[in-house]
């Protein structure tokens, strides 16, 4: 597959041919392993080891390497470059390098296991590690005042790595969880890319074969309390901190929202849980101070809004419900900071009708001062007059747009205003779908 380099072939089994020269291969034999007895033991020495070939060498922008094992390092060559739900185990110098100059390499939810305690990780910087565990390396993440390193959620050796960013907080911390595994054996360079890379029915929502009990509207008060396996006729309301709905159900007739969060709460976690909005919320979820991961939205005037402290990960928004004079979008953002949009599949385009709604998401700073420090990554986007709507009125700072890729069901185009103050927009990264050429050139 372009930009990744093929695995090395099995060894052949057939015996390799005599050479007339014994005495050399003799001592390349002993050079390549030495047998020592020692009482009754033996200490064997080994010049290669599992996981010390050559690397395999990512080159091509934009590739996507998800869902394999790979028992040798890797070393990142180009832009843009996604580890997502990797094991790697590796040996030699370090398990993962990024060449110098590269730029915006994501590593996500992956493990990388040492061969042994001379083995760097993931060296020397300019990379995002999200949710990694890393063990058995001499150091597990390397950064350089030329090469900082964002590193949240992420272990090393099975305790939490300290955050060591060198920047503004781009993403809000979560429990490290790593969900339900894509298929393996699976890469993307370039296009198109596999639908089952984004999230969609099959991982997202509650899980198959989850038993639910039934339930009606809840007021949950209680810090840390868990709510779990619940099928729920009504709407949730959060007033506490540390609050976490999972394998669940909510389906809310309200004109409003169907989970609300107060004040009061914080840190809440919504995982594996399906919103049936019944073609009546507002919004799905409003407004701070929350974390979706792999969920399943549909049937709502608008999806999430986005205040300070969201997350948005792993989830599908489909199926708005178009209303008189409605402006439907999969996400708006409404002001406030650290705010993350990752990996989510976002469909305001109605296939049915060919109706494709306002946007993916929509950028703006209207109930608060600004929009701060707002990363939207990786994410499938089709639809919208433009999937991604910039208000002209946007007060922002920081707000990142890279590595998204977009279908072509819009109305004008893919971004308004890509050249608003405080917008960053990757123009290699952010991609066609089905081509992987830059939709802005």
């Amino acid at each position: 597959m372009t930009g990744v380099e093929s695995l090395p072939p099995a060894p052949s089994e057939e015996p390799a041919p005599r050479s007339p020269r014994r005495g050399p291969l003799l001592v390349v034999v002993i050079g390549i392993c030495l047998a020592v007895v020692i009482g009754t033991g033996y200490l064997i020495v080994t010049l290669a080891g599992p996981g010390r070939g050559d690397p395999l060498v990512l080159d091509q922008p934009n590739t996507v390497l998800w869902g394999q094992t790979i028992d040798r390092p890797i070393e990142i060559a180009a832009d843009h470059v996604t580890l997502r739900r990797i094991t790697i185990r590796a040996g030699g110098a370090a398990a993962v390098r990024i060449r110098d100059g590269v730029r915006n390499t994501v590593i996500e939810d992956t493990r990388i296991d040492c061969a042994d305690n001379r083995t760097d990780g993931i060296v020397p910087g300019g990379y995002s590690a999200v949710r990694v565990r890393v063990d058995g390396c001499r150091q597990p993440f390397e950064q350089r005042d030329d090469a900082p390193a964002t590193i949240l959620d992420s272990t090393a050796n099975g305790r939490p790595f300290a955050r060591q960013d060198r920047k503004p907080a781009t993403a809000v911390p979560s429990p490290l969880d790593f969900g339900t595994d894509p298929p393996t054996g699976e890469s993307v360079t370039g296009a198109p890319t596999p639908m089952s890379y984004w999230p969609g029915p099959e991982n997202t929502g509650v899980p198959a074969g989850t038993v639910l009990r039934p339930s009606s509207s809840l007021d949950l008060r209680e810090p840390g309390m868990v709510v779990s396996n619940l099928d729920i006729t009504g709407c949730v309301t959060v007033r506490a901190k540390n609050v976490t709905i999972r394998n669940s159900r909510i389906t809310c007739d309200s004109s409003t929202f169907s989970i609300r969060t107060y004040d009061t709460a914080s840190d809440l976690v919504v995982e594996n849980v399906e919103i049936n909005g019944m073609g009546k919320n507002s919004a799905a979820v409003c407004c701070a101070n929350y974390t979706l991961r792999r969920v399943n939205i549909h049937h709502v005037v608008d999806g999430p809004r986005l205040s300070a402290n969201t997350a948005i990960v792993d989830s599908w928004i489909h199926d708005l419900t178009r209303l008189p004079d409605s402006h439907n979008d999969t996400l708006q953002t409404t002001g406030g900071s650290n705010i993350v949009v990752r990996h989510n599949r976002l469909e305001p385009h109605d296939a049915d009708t060919k109706d494709p709604s306002n946007a993916c998401i929509m950028i703006g700073s209207t109930t608060s001062d600004s929009v701060d420090n707002l990363l939207v990554e990786e994410n499938y986007c089709n639809g919208g007059n433009y999937s991604i709507g910039v208000r002209d009125d946007l007060v922002g700072s920081n707000i990142v747009i890279r590595g998204n890729r977009f279908g072509r069901d819009f109305r004008f185009g893919v971004i308004a205003r890509s050249d608003q103050a405080g917008i960053t927009w990757d123009r290699a990264s952010n991609v066609w779908f089905d081509s992987g050429q830059p939709v802005v050139r």
